[in-house]
């Protein structure tokens, strides 16, 4: 699905997030860089420590000491989040205009506040509604998600609920400002397979409903091929391929991408054996000046080694390799 307008809802430019260790500064986030359309579902995916939450986190404000944003830029319609002089913009574009769901709906929401009064504190804060008003639209969000006897349930606390119920008053209260962009970090981590699958159609039930784009962080490909319309594959804190899902799942570029999805179990072959990804990622407290895959590529060259290209590879598709390169 396209954007319908020049301008992407959101762009991030060559971000640069680091972290303060003893051991030495974390590179979380080493000049990735995306953009979503309007009604888009970009799918981000990677190893654990890919860079991944950090990227994400960052859109939203959430990157706190010991991390910093180094450089780099993030946009929302044209208009930088990032940038001091406009803190009024940004205040009413993060929670409103972008909201997030989190991982684990038991950590993110407060034991100690009934479900009525976290959702319609967000009601208060960003819609300016009263009591009344914010109760009936708590009402209706909790419908929404497909929660039933909503009423009853404003008056319950987290843990009276399900891990599928938590979660679906997460995304809740990501939808109850209206955003125009939900950022899903790994929605359905904490919860059994048949919950995840329904939580997952929900998000696509909702996406096609409200037209909200979404971009959604998982480490599972068959999760991207049935939800997302792009996909940038991440590792070592860079993205090494982005593209339609369609495209990059039909004829993988990147060593990195063909060795996910030749990961990835699939139902069809369920007596071959999984072929995995041998070695480790690097230290991102001083990566390869190169290539990071490098160490674990069979195609590897001495080049890789000390260098890295980016290309386009097709419509909106971009592959950062050098022996793939080559080949386009």
């Amino acid at each position: 699905m396209k954007a319908s307008q020049n301008v992407p809802l959101l762009e991030v430019k060559d971000l640069v997030v680091n972290f303060y260790t003893r051991g030495g500064i974390v590179q979380g986030a080493r000049g990735v860089s995306f953009h979503v359309g309007y009604g888009e579902t970009l799918g981000i995916v990677g190893e654990s420590g890919s860079g991944k939450s950090v990227s994400v986190q960052a859109v939203m404000g959430l990157i706190t000491t010991p991390g910093y944003i180094e450089s780099g830029d993030i946009r929302f319609k044209g208009m930088s989040l990032l940038d001091r002089a406009g803190q009024k913009f940004v205040r009413q574009v993060r929670g409103k205009k972008i909201s997030m769901i989190f991982q684990d709906p038991m950590t993110s929401l407060n034991p100690v506040f009934t479900i009525g009064t976290q959702i319609t504190e967000v009601l208060h804060h960003h819609m300016g509604m009263d009591k009344h008003q914010a109760k009936k639209r708590a009402v209706e969000l909790l419908g929404l998600v497909d929660i039933n006897a909503p009423e009853k349930r404003l008056k319950q606390y987290p843990h009276e609920m399900s891990g599928g119920m938590r979660q679906r008053v997460m995304i809740a209260i990501a939808l109850a400002c209206e955003p125009q962009l939900v950022i899903a970090d790994e929605p359905t981590t904490a919860l059994d397979v048949t919950i995840q699958a329904q939580i997952l159609d929900l998000l696509t039930d909702l996406q096609k409903r409200l037209n909200v784009s979404v971009i959604l962080i998982t480490h599972d490909l068959g999760v991207v091929a049935q939800m997302c319309h792009r996909v940038a594959v991440m590792y070592a804190g860079q993205i090494i391929e982005v593209g339609e899902v369609d495209k990059i799942f039909a004829d993988p570029i990147h060593p990195y991408t063909r060795g996910l999805i030749r990961a990835t179990p699939s139902l069809e072959n369920v007596t071959e054996r999984m072929i995995s990804i041998d070695g480790a990622p690097p230290d991102l407290i001083s990566p390869p000046p190169g290539c990071a895959f490098s160490p674990r590529c069979e195609h590897a060259k001495e080049r890789c080694k000390k260098s890295q290209s980016m290309a386009a590879a097709g419509d909106d598709r971009f592959v950062c390799c050098n022996c793939a390169v080559e080949n386009l």
